[in-house]
């Protein structure tokens, strides 16, 4: 049997993971990048167990091929979503880190209710 403490950080881990591996590739460029980071949002936040969820690309690294667009790369992400499972709640993020894009839990933490989101 898992602890909800444990199931809150598996739902931050597995979700970051799912939005890295599901958007790197995405065509972008820095007049889509806004449209891209709110669809993000609105696809991960449907999952079950996330309450927020702020994703933001960088635009500098974005840039142009010949066909006038760029491709999403994991190093673009600056992601942070919170997850709620019973009365545990994570908060977690993606984000460039000694070029490399790495997750991590910044905070985890038991509130006074109990809510099935």
């Amino acid at each position: 049997m898992f602890t909800d403490r444990e199931k809150a950080a598996f739902e931050a881990g597995i979700k970051l993971g799912a939005l890295y591996h599901q958007f790197v590739g995405t065509p972008i460029a820095r007049e889509t990048a806004a449209t891209v980071e709110a669809a993000i949002e609105q696809a991960v936040g449907l999952q079950p167990y996330v309450t927020d969820i702020r994703v933001r690309l960088n635009r500098d690294m974005m840039v142009s091929n010949r066909f006038g667009y760029s491709e999403l790369a994991g190093k673009m992400f600056d992601a942070e979503i919170t997850t709620k499972v019973g009365t545990t709640v994570c908060r977690a993020r993606l984000r460039l880190e000694d070029d490399y894009p790495m997750m991590e839990i910044i905070e985890i933490h038991e509130t006074t209710r109990d809510t099935d989101h």
